[in-house]
């Protein structure tokens, strides 16, 4: 069975697109972070009227609101996820007690070039002319073998704390795709490849999972540069945590770049380009960004789920009517993130039908 990690070992990246700059010594943006775009500016502190929808999942009609959200904007915040607050506040504290290392002790993490996880900057950053003002560290499973490097003697919390983390997140991200499913309905025939996930021992078919740390620090001149480039994500959804610090922004169309800001408890989910496939473009793979502060770090916490790697994937046939074709040939996972990975806005285009 192909793993995630082997996805990506075809497609290697120059350090320069994998090494972050020492974001601490720097007094001024750099020309190398600088962007021209007059479109965003520093993140707010004003609490903006969202008009992303907050849905409690113990809501007796949550499917249907969650289905309506995925319909209609492609994303929407989850409350009562069954997460408990306690492991995120955990979560936020090693990701806080990782950044907060010397940018030379940091990079005795650093991702390999060919490598999926470890330390470094966005993996979207060749295809922008400037670099972001992010760093990040990206888990899949244990990250033992790049923290044992950073704490040889204390890196067992760090690990155990991730670990604990991805399996709840798991567990959340299976049960969010059911009531996505149950929502168009689609048929257990369909989705087979979900119950064979469930069981922890990875003897069945392994989802394509990743844990994203993500760290934006102040920023001495936040309106000249971007926190993360305008995206979409890959895989079928993401569940986001964000510390209080606004910052994610989404595009809609009509209205232009709409803030996400923080809720107290509660989880950011954006559906990526695999359900905008699935559904026919019914489902829109949400277009998002972050902008930066000049006075504050801000950290998430991104979980991106999907398919086991080898999973053929094609437009459901629920989602079809007589008058309707498929937008989209049948791709296999592994075959979409390659060429998602050398064509970042334009890899849709390569699979139409």
């Amino acid at each position: 069975m192909s793993t995630l990690s082997e996805a990506y070992e075809a497609l290697p990246l120059d350090l320069q697109h994998i090494k972050p700059v020492d974001f601490a010594s720097l007094e001024a943006v750099p020309d190398s972070h600088v962007w021209h775009d007059s479109s965003f500016g520093a993140c707010s502190d004003e609490h903006e009227k969202s008009l992303v929808p907050v849905i409690d999942l113990e809501d007796s009609n949550a499917t249907e609101l969650i289905g309506k959200a995925c319909e209609t904007l492609g994303v929407f915040q989850l409350k009562n996820h069954g997460i408990p607050l306690s492991l995120i506040e955990e979560v936020k504290s090693e990701a806080a007690r990782f950044f907060a290392l010397s940018a030379r002790q940091k990079l005795k993490a650093l991702r390999s070039p060919g490598g999926a996880t470890g330390y470094g900057i966005a993996r979207i950053t060749p295809f922008f002319s400037k670099y972001m003002w992010h760093e990040g560290f990206t888990i899949m499973g244990s990250p033992v073998d790049h923290v044992k490097e950073l704490w040889p003697h204390d890196h067992e919390r760090f690990c155990d704390v991730m670990v604990n983390y991805q399996k709840k997140m798991k567990v959340l991200a299976e049960r969010l795709t059911r009531l996505i499913f149950k929502s168009l309905n689609i048929s257990d025939e369909e989705i087979s490849w979900l119950s064979s996930t469930s069981n922890d021992s990875g003897s069945t078919s392994t989802v394509s999972a990743a844990l994203q740390l993500n760290s934006y620090p102040p920023c001495p001149e936040p309106n000249q540069t971007m926190g993360l480039a305008p995206h979409t994500d890959t895989f079928l959804l993401t569940i986001l945590h964000q510390t209080q610090t606004n910052g994610l922004q989404i595009f809609k169309d009509g209205s232009g770049w709409l803030p996400v800001p923080p809720v107290e408890g509660a989880l950011v989910v954006n559906m990526g380009d695999l359900f905008h496939i699935l559904t026919n473009a019914r489902f829109p793979n949400v277009l998002h960004r972050v902008v930066v502060s000049g006075t504050q770090q801000r950290l998430s916490t991104a979980y991106f789920y999907g398919p086991p790697i080898d999973f053929i994937l094609s437009p459901f046939s629920e989602v079809l009517n007589s008058a309707q074709a498929p937008h989209y040939r049948s791709v296999a996972v592994k075959e979409y993130v390659a060429i998602k990975a050398q064509n970042l806005e334009k890899a849709l285009s390569f699979i139409r039908a």
